[in-house]
C-alpha cells in the first residue's frame, strides 16, 4: 500500500507480543502533537501498543456536500478496515475534517426530522464491536486547550471502546455514555470507564 509505518521510540520500547495493538491513522493535515497526545491517552488506559502510520490523504469517495461540506464517517470507517493489516487489532483514523452519519431511530428509519439527522455532523464513530473508528476535531475545539486536550481523549478512548465491544453505557460518569448531541455531556464525564464497563473488558 506503500504506507511506512512509524514505530515512536517510547512505543518500540515497551511493545509487548501479548498485548493488541492498535493503528493510529492521521488523515490529511492533522496535528503531529496531537496524535501523540492520542497515542498516550490510548496506551495509559488500555495498555494497548500503537503503530502511528504516516499522514495520507482523506479519500475523496467519503466526501459529501448536502447541508456543508463533510466526509462520510461510515465511509471513513470501510476504508480504515481495508487499510488495517492483519497483524492489527483496530485503526483509529484521525481528521480535522468535519465528519457525519445518519442518525436511525429504534425503528431502523431516519431519525425526525430527516432533514436534520440524514446527515448528522459527529465527533467520531466506531463499529461495535469492530476494528475501525475515527475521530474529528472539527467540532470538539475550545480555546482552553486543557478542556480540548480531555475532549480528544474522551472521544478516542470511548470509540475505541466501541470496537472493543462496549455500547453506550447509562452511567453518565462513564466516558461510554451517549453524547447526547451535546458537547457539553463529554465534558462532564470523567476520563474513565464505570466498573460495570471495565468488568465487560476484562471478560473479552
Amino acid at each position: 500500500m506503500g504506507i511506512l509505518i512509524l514505530f515512536f521510540l517510547s512505543c518500540q520500547d515497551n511493545i509487548q507480543l501479548n498485548k493488541k495493538v492498535v493503528v493510529i491513522q492521521p488523515l490529511s493535515e492533522f496535528s503531529i502533537h496531537l496524535t501523540d497526545t492520542i497515542r498516550k491517552s490510548i496506551e495509559d488506559y488500555y495498555q494497548f501498543n500503537t503503530i502511528v502510520y504516516e499522514v495520507v490523504e482523506i479519500p475523496n469517495t467519503s466526501y459529501i456536500n448536502i447541508k456543508t461540506p463533510r466526509y462520510r464517517a461510515d465511509s471513513l470507517l470501510r476504508f480504515l478496515r481495508k487499510i488495517k493489516p492483519d497483524s492489527v487489532n483496530y485503526i483509529i483514523g484521525l481528521t480535522v475534517k468535519d465528519i457525519s452519519t445518519t442518525k436511525y431511530d429504534t425503528n431502523g428509519k431516519v431519525k425526525l426530522p430527516t432533514f436534520k439527522y440524514k446527515d448528522w455532523g459527529i465527533f467520531g464513530l466506531g463499529f461495535c464491536p469492530g476494528v475501525s473508528c475515527v475521530i474529528s476535531n472539527f467540532r470538539i475545539k475550545h480555546p482552553n486547550q486543557v478542556i480540548y486536550i480531555d475532549r480528544i481523549k474522551k472521544i478516542t478512548l470511548h470509540e475505541l471502546g466501541h470496537n472493543i465491544g462496549l455500547h453506550h453505557c447509562d452511567n453518565k460518569n462513564c466516558f461510554m455514555t451517549d453524547a447526547a448531541e451535546s458537547i457539553s455531556t463529554i465534558d462532564q464525564v470523567e476520563l474513565n470507564l464505570c466498573e460495570n464497563c471495565k468488568f465487560i473488558i476484562e471478560k473479552k
